[in-house]
């Protein structure tokens, strides 16, 4: 969990990284095999696309999936899309990528470092 200590999070982690599990979820594909994407069959695009799943545990220690949404539809676990969304840039999705990851970083990417950011008033 290299990119948990990067950021200097200390709460309990879950990682699908080295499994199968977003694979089994409709969120991570392979060029060679079919693609199953927000209940549909599509061409590959790429290695990964949004998603998002909840589970329930239960008292006998059955865990439920309870719930998925694809796309668009991940907009509405973050705040921050809405708030974005009544700006007059908006998104301000015009980079190479068409999304926030054009503009939007890591705390630790940003020119001034991790010093300069305003995550739980963390510095380097």
């Amino acid at each position: 969990m290299a990119f948990r200590a990067r950021m200097g999070w200390d709460f309990d982690w879950v990682s699908a990284g080295d499994g199968d599990f977003n694979y089994d979820f409709h969120v991570s594909f392979r060029q060679d095999e079919p693609v199953y994407y927000n209940y549909a069959d599509r061409d590959f695009e790429c290695e990964d696309l949004p998603g998002m799943s909840v589970f329930r545990k239960a008292a006998d220690g059955t865990i439920y999936h309870t719930y998925s949404v694809f796309s668009r539809g991940t907009e509405l676990a973050s705040g921050v899309f809405q708030l974005l969304d009544m700006t007059p840039n908006g998104r301000n999705e015009t980079g190479p990528n068409g999304d926030l990851t054009d503009w939007v970083k890591h705390h630790d990417k940003y020119d001034g470092g991790a010093s300069s950011c305003g995550c739980g008033g963390k510095t380097a």
